[in-house]
C-alpha cells in the first residue's frame, strides 16, 4: 500500500471522498454547515500531512462529544477588537478547529491594515493540529504562529507529576515555488494520540517519550502515564512560555485546571485557549524578495552533506509535504479499528464510505 504501513485489514480512502464523507456526517450530526466545514478541512488536511494522531482518527471522538454536550455546533463567536493589531474571539465552546479558523483568518485582517494580527481565544475545545492555522496565515504571503495549551500530560521537569500540558507551537514562512516552511511540533517528543496508537497496534515507545505513574521512564505505552518534555528543562519551558500565552492571557484555566480531553465525561465543557499570530512581510521585506531567499535558504540546507548515506538533510515540514503528495494520490490509510468506526458512523448517519482497492 504505497509507503504508509496500514494494519492488518485496514484500507485506504481517497482524500476527496474522506472529506466530503467527514463534511455530510458532521452536518448530519448537527454541526453548522460552516463549522462542519472547518472541522473536516482540518481532520483531512492533517491527514494527508501524515499527523494521522490528529487526523481523521478523531472524527468518531468529536462527533461523541458534540452529542454530549461538550462542543457546541451551532456556536455564536463574540470577537472584540482591542486595538488595531489585537482581537480577542469567544469560541462559544464550538469544535476548536472553528473557533482557531475564525482566529486565524481574523489575524490576517488586522495583520492587512495593522501589519501585525494577534487573536486569543478563549472558550473553545481541541483545535487538532496547530498547522492547520498558520498553514491557512501563509496563504496570504504572511508568516504565522499559532499555539494552544491541552491536558495536564506532560511531567514537570524534575517533577513527579504531570502539570502543563503537552502545548504545540507551529511557525509557518512562505517560500517561492513551493509550500511554506511548516514548523509544527509539540513541546514533547510524543502526544498522547501517538501513544494510544502504539498500545492499539502493539508497539513499544521509543526511549524519551513517557513515564509510569511513579515518575519513573517507561517505554510500554500502556504504563506511559506521563509524558516527558523535549529537551529535558527546555522543552518545559517552552511548554510554559505556551501555557502563558493560551491559559493566563486568554483568562482560561491552566495546567491541571483543564478537564481531560478523554477522561473528563463528555458533558463537561473544556475551556480552552488558544493564541495565533499573523506577521506581514512587506512591512519589513518585500515579499518576493523574502520569499526568493527563503527558497535559497531551504535549498542551501537540504543540500548540507547528510550523515546517513541516501537520506537528504530536511527542513520543517519537508516528511509531511512528501507525505502530502503520496497520499493525494493513494488515499489515506485508515487501520482496522479506524475503518470500523467509520463504518458505524456512515450506518448511523446513512452516509456512503467508499475506499481505495489494493
Amino acid at each position: 500500500m504505497g509507503g504508509d504501513k496500514v494494519a492488518m485489514g485496514g484500507v485506504k480512502i481517497s482524500g476527496k471522498k474522506l472529506h466530503c464523507f467527514i463534511n455530510k456526517t458532521l452536518i448530519k450530526a448537527g454541526a453548522r454547515k460552516d463549522v462542519a466545514g472547518y472541522v473536516s478541512g482540518g481532520l483531512i488536511q492533517t491527514s494527508l500531512r501524515g499527523v494521522d494522531s490528529h487526523g481523521v482518527r478523531l472524527l468518531p471522538h468529536y462527533i461523541a462529544s458534540m452529542k454530549a454536550g461538550r462542543i457546541n455546533p451551532d456556536p455564536k463567536y463574540r470577537f472584540r477588537k482591542t486595538s488595531f493589531s489585537t482581537g480577542t474571539l469567544d469560541g462559544d465552546h464550538t469544535f476548536g478547529h472553528a473557533a482557531g479558523m475564525e482566529a486565524a483568518r481574523k489575524a490576517v485582517e488586522l495583520a492587512r491594515k495593522s501589519g501585525t494580527g494577534h487573536v486569543a481565544v478563549c472558550n473553545s475545545t481541541h483545535f487538532g493540529a496547530a498547522a492547520y492555522y498558520s498553514l491557512e496565515i501563509a496563504k496570504h504571503d504572511m508568516i504565522g504562529l499559532s499555539f494552544t495549551h491541552a491536558d495536564s500530560l506532560m511531567k514537570t521537569y524534575a517533577g513527579k507529576r504531570a502539570f502543563l500540558g503537552t502545548n504545540p507551537i507551529s511557525f509557518t514562512a512562505p517560500i517561492q515555488g513551493e509550500g511554506p516552511l511548516c514548523l509544527d511540533m509539540a513541546t514533547t517528543l510524543y502526544n498522547f494520540n501517538k501513544v494510544k496508537q502504539l498500545r492499539e497496534h502493539g508497539l513499544d515507545a521509543p526511549e524519551g517519550v513517557g513515564a509510569d505513574e511513579g515518575g519513573f521512564d517507561t517505554t510500554d505505552p500502556h504504563k506511559i502515564s506521563m509524558l516527558l518534555p523535549i529537551g529535558g528543562y527546555k522543552g518545559y519551558g517552552l511548554s510554559l512560555m505556551v501555557e502563558v500565552l493560551c491559559g493566563i492571557l486568554t483568562g482560561m484555566p491552566y495546567g491541571p485546571h483543564i478537564s481531560s480531553m478523554f477522561k473528563a465525561p463528555l458533558s463537561q465543557k473544556r475551556f480552552l485557549g488558544h493564541f495565533i499570530c499573523a506577521i506581514k512581510i512587506d512591512c519589513f521585506q518585500d515579499k518576493k524578495v523574502f520569499k526568493k531567499r527563503m527558497a535559497a535558504l531551504v535549498r542551501e540546507l537540504r543540500r548540507e552533506p547528510s550523515i546517513e548515506k541516501g537520506r537528504q538533510v530536511q527542513v520543517a515540514g519537508d516528511p509531511e509535504k512528501k507525505t502530502f503528495a503520496r497520499r493525494m494520490k493513494e488515499g489515506i490509510p485508515l487501520s482496522a479499528a479506524e475503518f470500523e468506526d467509520f463504518n458505524r458512523l456512515s450506518d448511523e448517519y446513512g452516509v456512503k464510505l467508499e475506499i481505495i482497492s489494493d
